[in-house]
């Protein structure tokens, strides 16, 4: 079978509509959490809306804080693929946080958005916990000590 080369135009053409119909134009993006968080946060009601009303919008919380069963925690984090020069590394598109605090009736006081912005503005303490169980003994020390001695002679 034989093309005359007054075709290989529109062969080559037609070659590049078909490549590009297969190609995305959205961006790949690897979802975890709640999608569009802040959206659906946005239909919540502050002293109006109740904990059926959340779990309607979002589902189970993902967690709920240690303290306080009424503070209910939701998060959404989106992974999206880097350009050529980022050699197709993951970056981080969104990566949020809801926090919900609920009075003792179950109706919403409080709500909270954390993007990555405001996550890095948050400040840590300082101080230190000593964990005593991780300590060594006085057995364990001496042995230590005996061993330092015997080998620093080598």
């Amino acid at each position: 079978m034989f093309i005359s080369f007054k075709y290989h135009k529109y062969l080559f053409l037609l070659s590049i509509f078909i490549i590009s119909i297969g190609c995305s134009f959205q961006e790949a993006s690897k979802n975890h959490g709640i999608v569009f968080l802040e959206n659906r946060s946005n239909k919540l009601i502050i002293n109006k809306s109740n904990k059926n009303d959340v779990i309607k919008i979002f589902g189970q919380p993902h967690t709920t804080s240690v303290n306080n069963q009424n503070e209910w925690i939701y998060i959404e984090r989106v992974l999206i693929k880097g350009e050529y020069h980022k050699l197709g590394k993951h970056i981080l598109k969104e990566n949020n946080v809801l926090v919900l605090n609920f009075d003792k009736f179950g109706i919403l006081q409080n709500k909270k958005i954390l993007n990555k912005d405001k996550k890095n503005k948050l400040v840590f303490t300082k101080k230190e916990t000593k964990n005593e169980l991780s300590q060594k003994s006085f057995v364990e020390k001496f042995l230590s000590s005996v061993r330092s001695k015997m080998y620093s002679n080598k």
